[in-house]
């Protein structure tokens, strides 16, 4: 069974990723970048690359997400995945369902800061993300030769933490991004208990391993890993074909700092429920 790790982009689905990572899959809790081929992503193009069909619509592979969802399950041992699909259906198509799926740990973000690593991470200016994160029907497009095999469906950011913060197909837990920076080991043991209690654990919480995988995971430790040993998962540049840093601002990403007044204005009203709901006003 499924657990997933899903966020919108640009929102700490890595940082949290690579916590579990280090906790669950290391022996004294020290991370690596290898670690993390233990929480792939789904959907991505390994998972439709094999298939004796030609996907002429970006939305094809949405017939085959709970078919390769049962061959992932077929051995019934729980595995993380990583996504950003938003908990939707296409064409009656989806994404997942409670056969399929454990339990689900959502990470939200402050949608002021998510505008400037949208922007960095797809190169765009911040009119651009904002309206990348305000399209309706926005999607990440995949296409090898003459196939799309890769689609993700993620929708605006108001409907994506829409879809999962109030889904009652599975339990689902939901934390804050800046609960994991600025309460790290705390969030972090809210999240290990969660999923221990999801598949009847009866592991007690390791506290010294937590506390070396968060030490190991330190946003500066993983920004220089980045540096000296690269990221595959980073962006490659349009412009001259080079990587996008992955691990840019942390802490830095302060959106009364980096956005303008009246950008700030403008998504305060386009996102007030939302800010008003999630403590970031």
């Amino acid at each position: 069974m499924i657990i997933w790790l899903s966020s919108y982009p640009k929102s700490g689905n890595t940082w949290l990723r690579s916590l579990l990572a280090s906790y669950y899959f290391s022996k004294e809790g020290d991370f690596n970048f290898n670690l993390l081929k233990n929480i792939d992503q789904f959907p991505s193009f390994n998972h439709f690359k094999d298939y004796d069909k030609i996907f002429l619509n970006p939305t094809d592979t949405a017939e085959f997400w709970i078919e390769e969802q049962k061959k992932i399950n077929s051995d019934r041992k729980i595995k993380f995945f990583k996504t950003h699909n938003a908990l939707c259906k296409i064409n009656k198509n989806s994404f997942t369902d409670s056969n399929n799926t454990l339990g689900a740990i959502y990470i939200i973000r402050d949608p002021r800061n998510v505008i400037t690593s949208v922007a960095n991470h797809y190169e765009l200016n911040l009119d651009q993300a904002f309206e990348f994160m305000t399209t309706e029907q926005k999607a990440i497009i995949q296409k090898k030769e003459n196939s799309y095999v890769g689609f993700v469906a993620l929708f605006s950011w108001v409907f994506h933490q829409a879809s999962w913060v109030n889904n009652k197909l599975f339990p689902t837990l939901v934390i804050r991004y800046e609960d994991l920076q600025n309460e790290t080991f705390l969030t972090f043991k809210k999240v290990i208990n969660f999923i221990d209690n999801l598949d009847n654990s009866k592991n007690s919480f390791k506290r010294d391993k937590a506390k070396k995988s968060i030490q190991s995971c330190d946003f500066e430790r993983l920004k220089k890993l980045e540096t000296n040993e690269g990221f595959n998962e980073s962006s490659i540049s349009k412009k001259d074909n080079s990587r996008i840093n992955f691990f840019k601002l942390g802490k830095d990403n302060d959106y009364k700092k980096l956005l303008n007044k009246d950008l700030i204005t403008k998504m305060n009203i386009k996102f007030k429920d939302e800010i008003k709901k999630f403590n970031y006003e």
